[in-house]
């Protein structure tokens, strides 16, 4: 159930003589080695790209789509087997994996649609002229997606390459390279020209350095940190280089005086457990209205405190461990940092004893804004819940930190969701749910959180060029 790891270049699978282990952060088992790319095999991935380019921008968007389409359709074939790759990588519980395979196929099949509808425009001009709008593939992507989910977060950059024409050099984390190396499979499988997908594994800053500088590459698309995505985006832009930026979070939850507590609670602590909180939307600061905050801690705690922990494997399993081991560590100073700073650890608070990369879920209750986590983001099971006295408080706090990704918000009230659509800073709100982003909706972030949209009918957009053509019937 676990592949076979390789480089994908040029259409064929390649090895080399220098390997990275991949763990089962459960079990902290090895599961594979993975080549690591030398500077040879990025060329050789970059030529590819190159010829794969000029074949695919000429191809029809309708037969574009259609090898997306059947890719999608092997995914969802292949999905046990997929997730099976997963949660032996990632840990999370192999339903969730079982979701994420989906969710990576409805992405390309969204954006197959997506293909056919690159619409330009005719602009209304003189007699004798004529003003038209093209939109046109950027060329190479050069792309980077994170660990936290192996499949979507490759299908997304993958999805909205490919239907918008361009060729792709994709590398993808070397902790979770599985749901990547499917991907390319089902490619394979469904007739995608070589070289169109190109997928690569190795040393982050030694292939970033060695790809973004070169001409054939028009655009880097990055999933991850802030601090990283700075670095990148610094580079790309001494190349005058576009890029796609979607960056770190810290997402606030306002929780209302006038909603459902309980409902909101229980969402709210089965929604941070989620992928251990490895989510760049994952709700993590509750500001809610102080008449409920009681209550809403209360069954916060009790709901987070009954998470089942242990190996995604395993039948009933909510949370699995953290992805890797520098997570642990990362967790712990956070959390004790909050706690010398007068914080209540209301459940949780450090690691879990034996095997594999295990932390408790945890809830962090009055904590003060000079505690670290208060502005950097845990990317763990970890949930601070502060009482506030009004919704202009909780905006305010929620607005506190350098990021803009997601917010969430429970009310009923119009006047207090429309008051929160104008002032709450970040790129995606979500109103009584819990849920950031969808297929058909953009998904990006505002500030540090970085720029450019993801799905939609916008998420085609950061991979095509627009042209302006002016045609003069006569000489002029």
């Amino acid at each position: 159930m676990y592949p076979d790891l390789k480089l994908f270049i040029a259409g064929e699978w390649r090895d080399t003589d220098s390997h990275i282990p991949v763990i089962n952060p459960a079990t902290e088992e090895v599961l594979g080695q993975l080549p690591r790319a030398r500077l040879s095999d990025l060329d050789d991935a970059l030529s590819a790209a190159e010829r794969g380019l000029k074949l695919w921008s000429a191809t029809s968007p309708r037969d574009r789509a259609d090898i997306i389409l059947r890719a999608a359709t092997l995914m969802r074939e292949r999905q046990e087997e997929i997730a099976q790759s997963i949660t032996r990588e990632h840990g999370k519980p192999l339903p969730q994996a079982r979701l994420e395979v989906i969710r990576g196929a409805e992405f390309f099949e969204w954006d197959a649609g997506e293909a056919m509808r690159t619409y330009g425009r005719i602009i209304p001009a003189a007699q004798g002229h004529k003003f038209a709008v093209h939109h046109q593939p950027i060329g190479v992507v050069a792309a980077f997606s994170p660990w936290n989910f192996p499949m979507s977060q490759p299908a997304r950059k993958i999805a909205g390459a490919l239907a918008s024409g361009c060729s792709i050099i994709l590398k993808a984390a070397e902790e979770t390279p599985a749901g990547a190396i499917h991907i390319a499979r089902a490619f394979q499988d469904a007739g995608l020209p070589a070289g169109v997908l190109n997928l690569v594994f190795g040393e982050p800053s030694e292939i970033s350095a060695h790809l973004i500088p070169q001409d054939p590459v028009r655009l880097v698309a990055f999933t991850g940190s802030t601090a990283v995505g700075r670095h990148l985006t610094g580079l790309a832009s001494q190349h005058m280089t576009s890029v796609l930026m979607e960056l770190g979070g810290h997402a606030p939850v306002i929780v209302c005086e006038d909603t459902d507590v309980d409902a909101a609670a229980v969402s709210g602590a089965v929604r941070k457990m989620r992928n251990a909180g490895q989510v760049c939307t994952s709700p993590t600061r509750f500001f809610v209205h102080e008449t409920v905050f009681e209550d809403f801690a209360a069954r916060f705690v009790a709901r987070a405190a009954k998470t089942i922990v242990g190996n995604g494997l395993k039948d009933g399993v909510e949370m699995g461990p953290l992805a890797n081991d520098r997570r642990v560590p990362a967790l712990s100073e956070l959390v004790e940092d909050a706690r010398n700073k007068g914080a209540t650890v209301a459940t949780g608070g450090g690691a879990l004893s034996g095997s594999g990369y295990f932390f408790q879920p945890t809830v962090l209750l009055n904590v003060p804004d000079t505690a670290r986590i208060m502005q950097e983001e845990p990317f763990g099971p970890v949930a601070v819940i502060n009482p506030v006295p009004s919704l202009d408080a909780a905006i305010a706090a929620a607005n506190a930190v350098p990021y803009g990704l997601a917010g969430y918000a429970f009310t009923n009230r119009a006047d207090y969701i429309d008051q929160m659509i104008d002032e709450v800073e970040v790129g995606n709100l979500s109103i009584n749910t819990l849920e950031a982003s969808m297929p058909e909706t953009p998904f990006g972030g505002v500030k540090s959180s970085g720029y450019g949209r993801e799905g939609g009918s916008e998420g085609l957009d950061n991979y095509m060029t627009v042209k302006h053509v002016w045609h003069s019937r006569k000489i002029v």
